[in-house]
């Protein structure tokens, strides 16, 4: 029976060779098919540059408050749109680079008028197929692409997630653990070399994002007053525009790794936005060194390897980055940590889903503490009290108002291992629900105490509609 490629179906001369049968008639075909099994599917670049210019034309320009802040809402639109034209101009790169390629394919085909017959390897440990992992003479194994992509999806969770907790931003996080992978791909034939390739991509993903944070200054500010609005008495809460949820559903599935005692001040709830807020503020290297000490779980001479940098100079950045790290924590774990989601607090997702759904806003009240704190990235806009968070919520919320926004629909999700809800907005006058934003929820005593609300580009990677 004939063996025909996966990428192009043409037929595949076996070669008469030991091992597997191959998938794909040559290099080009795997590389394609390799790529297209990584790219995103149906990403709304039409939809989301409609978008921008939707907004753009509903830009107030007074008072300046609040120009700002359209301007800033548009600043996440404007990233995405960037990222996306990223990938557009390599995926181009990439098809001129097959299409040479295939070319050269083409004429070496023609240069051959008769194949050649295969001879058997002379070592019975090397399997001549095109589509699988061989043994060198060293012993390693050398990836092929089925073994290649096999070793993306065994670290693609952790290496993304890695990258988010440096970071603090899941499209940036995507975008360097990409690059990561890609690296990895370019340098696929030097990788017999690596005896440890996990240790290997972590090296390489945790240097993109210290060579990304050196070039982009991020440290976490307070907010600034807003002219003409009551935030509430409390302090300020830090500001962090580039942040963003990460779904709990692409976290990795192997369980976290162990840590020795004296680790565990630091070594949970490792996603929480209270915790990445507080790791934000370290320098760039003493955060890498703590995440990957008591995160990661890499040992104190790996840690230095991975780093580059000499046991001393890495355990040194360890140890100021624990003790850092816990005065920006505030007070005990139980003072911030969320927790596993007992059956109380998943009731009062529901009851502030039904609330927000029935414009019940005196239920929701209930719900929230007296001391609840809502931030809005990249917004400027902050709150430290629920007065006076109702004070800007209400007139949104009350279908009597002029300045009603529509009827609420909600999904619960799970976003940095808190509880979180997907709201979609149904504006007066329209029929659709379409996404609005993601509220991540800190629950404290059965009633809510932190929300952080994010707009909702990312409802994608929650494998969420825009409609609904």
């Amino acid at each position: 029976m004939t063996q025909t490629c996966r990428a192009c179906g043409r037929p595949i001369d076996g070669g008469g060779g030991p091992g597997r049968a191959a998938l794909y008639c040559s290099q080009a075909c795997r590389q394609r098919a390799y790529r297209e099994r990584r790219q995103v599917k149906g990403v709304p670049v039409r939809d989301l540059v409609a978008e921008i210019g939707d907004r753009l034309g509903r830009v107030r320009w007074e008072p300046g408050v609040a120009f700002h802040a359209d301007v800033e809402a548009l600043s996440a639109r404007f990233a995405e749109l960037r990222r996306l034209a990223r990938q557009a101009r390599r995926a181009q790169e990439q098809a001129q680079e097959e299409a040479q390629e295939q070319a050269q394919e083409q004429a070496q085909e023609q240069v051959q008028e008769q194949p050649q017959e295969a001879e058997p390897p002379a070592d019975p440990s090397v399997r001549s197929t095109d589509d699988t992992d061989f043994v060198t003479s060293r012993g390693v194994t050398k990836p092929g692409e089925d073994t290649f992509s096999a070793l993306v999806e065994q670290h693609r969770r952790e290496l993304r997630v890695h990258c988010y907790r440096l970071l603090g931003s899941y499209d940036e996080a995507e975008d360097l653990s990409q690059e990561a992978f890609l690296r990895a791909w370019r340098a696929r034939e030097a990788l017999e070399e690596v005896g440890n390739v996990r240790a290997w991509l972590y090296k390489v993903a945790t240097h993109l994002c210290l060579d990304f944070l050196r070039k982009h200054h991020r440290r976490p500010v307070p907010y600034e007053p807003v002219p003409g609005m009551d935030s509430g008495g409390g302090p300020p809460p830090p500001r962090m525009p580039w942040l963003q949820p990460f779904p709990d559903e692409q976290l990795p599935q192997t369980p976290a790794p162990q840590h020795e005692p004296d680790e565990q001040a630091v070594a949970g709830e490792t996603l929480e936005l209270v915790f990445l807020t507080a790791i934000q503020k370290l320098p760039p290297r003493q955060r890498a060194a703590v995440i990957l000490r008591d995160v990661a779980g890499w040992s104190a001479e790996e840690t230095a390897d991975l780093l580059g940098s000499s046991p001393a100079s890495a355990n040194s950045a360890v140890q100021r980055g624990r003790s850092a790290l816990r005065k920006a924590l505030p007070g005990r774990r139980e003072d911030w940590s969320a927790g596993p989601a007992s059956a109380e607090d998943l009731a009062l997702l529901q009851r502030y889903m039904d609330a927000a759904a029935r414009a019940d806003i005196d239920a929701m009240v209930e719900l929230v503490r007296e001391d609840a704190v809502l931030t809005m990235p990249p917004n400027p806009f902050w709150f430290t009290s629920r007065e006076a968070l109702f004070a800007f919520v209400r007139p949104n919320l009350d279908p009597a108002s002029p300045m009603f926004a529509g009827h609420w629909r909600h999904l619960p999700v799970r976003a940095n291992g808190q509880l979180a809800v997907a709201g979609y907005l149904q504006r007066p006058g329209t029929s659709v629900f379409r996404a609005q934003l993601i509220d991540v929820l800190r629950v404290k005593d059965g009633r809510i105490a932190e929300i952080t609300t994010f707009e909702p580009h990312l409802f994608p990677a929650f494998g969420l509609p825009m409609t609904c």
